[in-house]
């Protein structure tokens, strides 16, 4: 088993070498890839392979992509086509309206542009697919097709523990629900588990599929900054609207000595800017880890062209290595996909709890009447003669 895996991390990490390999072995790609001083443009490589694009690359041909939609507002109207239409700076006419994807040296960097007058000119509104929008639709259905799974199993075989994947899938659920989620939120778990068991499991395939270099993986999805935020957004408006009035009271008048509040409020305002530093922190953390591990795994694969120059026996001790260590990385970002997916479901639940915190008398009411009865039960039957049969 784990030489099945050796294995397929290998395949991997030479599935994506091959195709830097190809390029460079070709004249015209040459020039993307090495400066005019012969060194590779390893800035650029990365950045390309972290970023965004209108096509979905193919692994073993750097020349060819998979098609995706590009849906803009030009100045005569809506126009949707296809991606391999602008691709490698072609210029493609859609009836009295040109459009190209913007060069290097452009404001609008890899974004399609329309041109006016021999000027390019952004459209005012661009809802193209994507390629980590595409990614996002794919987490998304796998995301459903796991949890939908699980619900059929147990549909049809009852309480039945369920094997393999399934059960699998169930096992990291119920890690989640009573490892974090119930012993943080307690009778209030029910309530937001949907969103966060939901949001553990979207993160994770992302995580998951951004590490596996051909479709349907391959977009850095949690490397994007503006899919982390989306996920930090919807973490902070449940956290503040289903908020209690005890949360708000103590963010505008905290249970603190009047000097902090009066004349100067010194603690409601560090209490409102740390109602938005939270999402931040989510935001950042997620997005720093993940758009870390594939630059390491990138520049580490890039050292077998930068030591290129160096002859025949400098560049193949330098793949072996390089390939050794871009598999530990591989490995380790495994890992920690599962942890910052962990991570981010335990921040939200955290902040999702300080938002339900209650004040003492709304704390002891019919709930507070309850436990007053069960202790007083309780320490009628521990002071009862039955209860003590020695």
């Amino acid at each position: 088993m784990k030489r099945n895996i050796f294995t397929a991390l290998l395949l991997a990490v030479m599935a994506l070498v091959f195709p830097l390999g190809m390029a460079a072995s070709e004249e015209t790609p040459l020039d993307s890839l090495v400066e005019k001083d012969s060194s590779v443009d390893a800035q650029g490589i990365i950045f390309d392979h972290l970023g965004d694009r209108y096509g979905w690359e193919v692994p073993f041909n750097h020349h060819k992509s998979i098609p995706l939609p590009v849906i803009v507002w030009g100045s005569d109207g809506l126009h949707v086509f296809s991606s391999a239409r602008v691709d490698h700076g072609a210029v493609y006419r859609d009836g009295n309206a040109e459009f190209k994807v913007a060069g290097k040296d452009s404001p609008y960097k890899g974004k399609v542009v329309e041109l006016v007058n021999g000027q390019e000119v952004k459209p005012a509104v661009d809802i193209s697919i994507t390629k980590n929008v595409c990614g996002v639709f794919i987490s998304v259905l796998l995301v459903i097709w796991c949890i939908l799974s699980v619900a059929r199993w147990h549909k049809s075989q009852g309480m039945k523990g369920p094997r393999k994947m399934t059960g699998a899938i169930e096992l990291v659920i119920l890690f989640i629900y009573d490892g974090v989620i119930k012993p943080t939120l307690k009778n209030k778990a029910n309530k937001f588990a949907p969103y966060l068991l939901t949001v553990f499991f979207f993160i994770l395939v992302m995580n998951l599929l951004g590490l596996i270099v051909i479709f349907p993986g391959g977009a850095n999805l949690t490397g994007n900054i503006a899919v982390t935020l989306v996920l930090a957004i919807i973490t902070f408006l449940i956290t503040n609207i289903f908020a209690t009035k005890h949360y708000w009271k103590e963010v505008f008048n905290p249970d603190v000595p009047w000097w902090f509040k009066w004349p100067i409020p010194i603690m409601p305002v560090i209490e409102i800017f740390g109602i938005f530093t939270k999402p931040a922190a989510l935001t950042v953390r997620l997005f720093a880890n993940m758009m870390g591990g594939h630059m390491i795994v990138i520049v580490l694969t890039l050292l077998i062209f930068i030591f290129a120059a160096m002859g025949p026996v400098v560049t193949g001790a330098t793949a072996v290595v390089s390939i050794i260590f871009s598999v530990f990385m591989l490995l380790l970002d495994v890992l920690v996909s599962f942890i910052q997916a962990y991570v981010f479901t335990m921040l939200s639940t955290l902040f999702i709890a300080l938002g339900q915190e209650e004040g003492h008398h709304e704390g002891h009411g019919n709930d507070g009447h309850h436990d007053g009865s069960k202790h007083l039960q309780d320490a009628k039957t521990q002071s009862s003669p039955s209860a003590n049969p020695a």
